[in-house]
């Protein structure tokens, strides 16, 4: 394994025979950077390096923004494609609730990779705040699919995706606390035990 070092002013880690000058994260000089040693299993980082969690929850994020900002460029200019902008709206908002169980799921993998456990205050919290996300998401697709997206119920649906935006905004802010974390040591998953039993 290549030899790691850590910039102390922001934590950014990456291998030894590849820094320049410069911290590629924060512009630091070389030589506040220290020798690093990682304190968790190859198993978890190569889960944690897949980065799933991230990738899902960038889909979620756009079509939570995206939704409520559409709504609004339709009522300020409502010759302007307008047709063609309702129904990106519709897609996005039928497939947000996917998009948000894909973001949970890996969420769930995520966080018990890092900490072992979901019975964290901060994964407590981003676990209900993920829930409500994919429940109001999930009520605001189903209207959708049983009765398309109308100047009469357009009104609701802005407002349950305003309410996902608001929980979103609030997950990320935790998330963004809980980027660099990791409890150091191996974690058994379920196929790690399989191996161990046969």
């Amino acid at each position: 394994m290549a030899e790691l070092v850590r910039c102390r002013p922001c934590g950014y880690v990456m291998e030894a025979d590849k820094l320049g000058d410069v911290c590629p994260a924060c512009g630091m000089p070389r030589k506040v950077f220290e020798p690093y040693r990682e304190k968790v299993s190859k198993n978890r980082l190569s889960i944690l390096n897949l980065d799933l969690h991230p990738i899902a929850i960038h889909f979620s994020q756009a079509f939570v923004g995206a939704i409520p900002l559409i709504f609004l460029f339709i009522a300020l200019f409502p010759g302007y494609y307008a047709e063609e902008l309702t129904i990106v709206n519709k897609v996005m908002i039928i497939t947000l609730p996917l998009t948000m169980l894909l973001a949970l799921v890996s969420g769930m993998i995520d966080g018990y990779t890092r900490f072992k456990t979901f019975k964290t205050p901060l994964l407590i919290k981003k676990l209900i705040l993920s829930a409500m996300i994919t429940i109001l998401a999930g009520i605001a697709s189903i209207i959708v699919i049983k009765n398309g997206l109308t100047p009469r119920n357009s009104p609701i649906i802005l407002l349950l995706t305003l309410s996902c935006l608001a929980c979103a905004v609030t997950l990320g802010l935790l998330g963004k606390k809980l980027l660099n974390v990791i409890l150091p040591g191996k974690i058994f998953f379920f196929w790690e035990r399989k191996k161990k039993e046969t």
